[in-house]
């Protein structure tokens, strides 16, 4: 899917634009196993992945029991989503188990799959616990700018457009890398919903799958000094997967903390964790895509 942003416009964000995030998400039903969404009045050419994805992971979640709660997914990106038109997602109750539910999900665009999902389900259950801790030293996110504070004077395009989420970087944002030369190995910025979500678990889940696409593969770009609106970049996200591994909300602080350990063939793999406030490992990401520096 396209590498930008999907919101509409506004002046200041916050949650006027989260509202809007939360609309999107809202699917109609229109048949059993058969939903509907919507993309922004202002978009880019293609939709956001984060946008599809996270449509995707609500279809399939209206279809499981609320006591299971989401633990994987995992998809791909077929064709660039055309934000003009609606999109139709259409799920396959693949299994229901005791413990867990599979749940496949196409979405579909003037009659051809352009993303599809697999994600899996799962009732709490007690079990043998670690993480892995936290990076240290890391600022907290209230003493860092925002986004637009770090994108005055620099042409970063949609990057700088309000958004449903509140990013604060921790390192120095890539396109002020490729100036300074700095080469950074790891991308950290800390993350929220812009405003005050439902107590929705699947809804929290969503804002994150969606935030999860933001500023993933910068983490790619950053290692080779280019970056996506100040150089000449044709990026599309081609395959996603992500772990859920402990309850969190997504209007809460949470770290995301990314790198990529390869690039080649005009595609790069990044990963990245995500950390609760507290420390507390919540999520986990890996996604390749395609980049093409001409």
């Amino acid at each position: 899917m396209a590498r930008a942003a999907a919101e509409q416009e506004t002046p200041g964000g916050g949650q006027p634009v989260l509202d809007r995030l939360i609309a999107l998400l809202d699917l109609e039903k229109i048949e059993e196993n058969i939903f509907r969404g919507v993309s922004p009045a202002h978009s880019p050419v293609r939709v956001f992945g984060g946008q599809v994805a996270g449509q995707a992971l609500v279809a399939a979640g209206r279809t499981v029991p609320d006591e299971r709660r989401v633990h994987s997914l995992h998809a791909y990106f077929i064709r660039g989503g055309d934000p003009s038109v609606p999109i139709v997602y259409e799920v396959d109750r693949i299994r229901d188990g005791r413990s867990f539910t599979t749940r496949r999900v196409v979405a579909i665009q003037h009659g051809k799959a352009i993303f599809s999902l697999s994600a899996s389900f799962q009732k709490d259950e007690p079990g043998i616990e670690h993480a892995e801790e936290m990076p240290a030293g890391v600022p907290a996110p209230e003493t860092l700018p925002t986004l637009m504070e770090r994108a005055e004077g620099y042409a970063i395009g949609a990057h700088a457009r309000p958004r449903p989420i509140d990013v604060r970087y921790v390192n120095e944002p890539p396109w002020i890398t490729r100036e300074t030369g700095e080469r950074p190995a790891r991308n950290q910025v800390w993350m929220r919903a812009d405003g005050k979500l439902p107590d929705d678990q699947l809804l929290h889940v969503c804002v994150l799958t969606y935030a999860s696409d933001m500023t993933l593969l910068d983490s790619v770009l950053a290692r080779h000094g280019v970056y996506w609106d100040t150089d000449k970049v044709l990026g599309a996200s081609l395959d996603h997967a992500l772990w859920f591994h402990r309850p969190f909300r997504a209007d809460e602080w949470f770290l995301y903390d990314s790198a990529s350990p390869t690039a080649s063939g005009a595609r790069g793999l990044a990963t990245g964790r995500f950390f609760a406030a507290d420390g507390t490992l919540i999520a986990t990401v890996v996604q390749e895509g395609l980049l093409r520096v001409l």
